[in-house]
């Protein structure tokens, strides 16, 4: 079973993908690991997500692919039949973590909070997703979270931007960054693969102190 923190290792920023047309699901993830992005979180957000995430996992099998905003076991059972290497949630609960366990689909859960890292460490968890990251505090938090938390690793999501992700990175708790600036909604819808491209190189980029 795969180990989220591994995710680090293919580069310094998961992007956060919502697809509103299955026929963009595989150029886009293509566009994606031709600029050196192979992590790919595809969200739970729109009616073909998880025919996207299987289209994606069958024809880019270079594509590292994961489904977010999963909030149900239910949704982790999907994106796992659906052929997902690892699921992201918003927020935490025992159920989803466990479940995912006993699954097998390695999970990165959401937390904002002191109470939520250690509910999510309880469970075996400790490389965190912290979400809503600007909104729920931004680096100021997240260096606060170092202190009483400093065997966990957090992946910052949220209101992160290409000029903003290397501050995020430079942080010692912080492994990788997730961010939907790689995939601008007029990019996909005039199909402009090649951008999505660029913007995976710069992300791939970024690296970390």
């Amino acid at each position: 079973m795969l180990n989220t923190l591994k995710l680090a290792e293919h580069g310094p920023v998961i992007p956060v993908i919502v697809i509103q047309n299955l026929a963009d699901a595989v150029p886009m993830a293509q566009a994606l690991v031709d600029g050196g992005v192979k992590v790919l979180e595809i969200t739970l957000r729109t009616p073909v997500a998880l025919q996207c995430m299987e289209a994606i996992a069958r024809a880019v099998p270079e594509a590292i692919v994961g489904a977010g905003t999963v909030r149900s076991v239910a949704d982790a059972q999907a994106a796992k039949n659906a052929g997902c290497q690892f699921a992201v949630s918003p927020g935490y609960t025992s159920e989803i973590g466990l479940a995912c366990r006993e699954m097998g689909l390695p999970l990165l859960p959401g937390t904002a909070t002191g109470s939520e890292v250690m509910q999510a460490n309880a469970d075996g968890y400790f490389f965190l997703k912290f979400f809503p990251a600007t909104a729920a505090g931004g680096i100021p938090m997240l260096k606060a979270l170092a202190g009483p938390f400093t065997d966990v690793m957090f992946c910052p999501t949220g209101g992160i931007t290409l000029e903003t992700a290397p501050q995020f990175l430079a942080l010692p708790n912080v492994k990788v960054c997730g961010g939907s600036w790689l995939t601008p909604a007029d990019a996909v819808a005039s199909q402009d693969w090649a951008r999505i491209t660029r913007l995976a190189r710069g992300a791939s980029a970024l690296r970390s102190n």
